[in-house]
């Protein structure tokens, strides 16, 4: 009789063990599927980049210190390891974006340019499909972190090699440039 109370037991442990474990690797890919959805739009961003240049450029040439610095940030990010380090490098590539856009103000003829209206209309749309797989994906995260932290999965995140996952968050500096109208 109390054999066979351990080993139900034991099967009991070894099934809970299988549970958790099978629970942190579909987070840890949800994580990484999440991560596939950024890096998608991060792509597609940096396909535009080189076509709204040289749009901008026919109009702009005193704009090549913003041409330059979103070429080199595009370059920067493409080979960056570690997501905090790209995640400032997309941070600071999407504000340098942002002031290219706005040269449009000051040529009006830039504005009436239908190829660069396109581009302008593919970069709002590629930034608003980023923003929802950066909350997504930051989302996937603090799933995962919450089950690697909490008892019992603990048990088995550690000696299993899981580890916390990263947040894709802006930088200090892109929070300290956010300005709100209010007017």
């Amino acid at each position: 009789m109390l054999t066979t109370v351990a080993a139900g037991a034991a099967v009991l442990f070894v099934g809970l063990g299988i549970w958790i474990y099978n629970a942190l690797v579909r987070d840890r890919n949800q994580v990484r599927n999440a991560w596939s959805d950024i890096d998608v739009q991060l792509v597609r961003r940096h396909d535009l980049v080189p076509q709204l240049v040289k749009a901008v450029k026919a109009y702009a040439d005193y704009e090549q210190a913003t041409l330059a610095a979103v070429t080199e940030l595009r370059a920067r990010s493409e080979s960056a390891r570690r997501l905090p380090e790209r995640a400032a490098l997309e941070d600071a590539m999407e504000a340098g974006l942002h002031r290219l856009i706005a040269v449009q103000e000051a040529y009006p003829e830039l504005q009436a340019d239908e190829n660069f209206r396109s581009l302008q209309t593919s970069l709002t749309e590629v930034e608003d499909h980023l923003q929802y797989a950066r909350r997504y994906y930051n989302g996937a995260v603090r799933v995962f972190n919450t089950r690697v932290e909490s008892f019992p999965h603990l048990l088995l995140a550690g000696p299993f090699g899981f580890r916390q996952a990263e947040f894709f968050e802006a930088d200090d500096e892109a929070r300290a440039n956010v300005r709100v109208n209010l007017t």
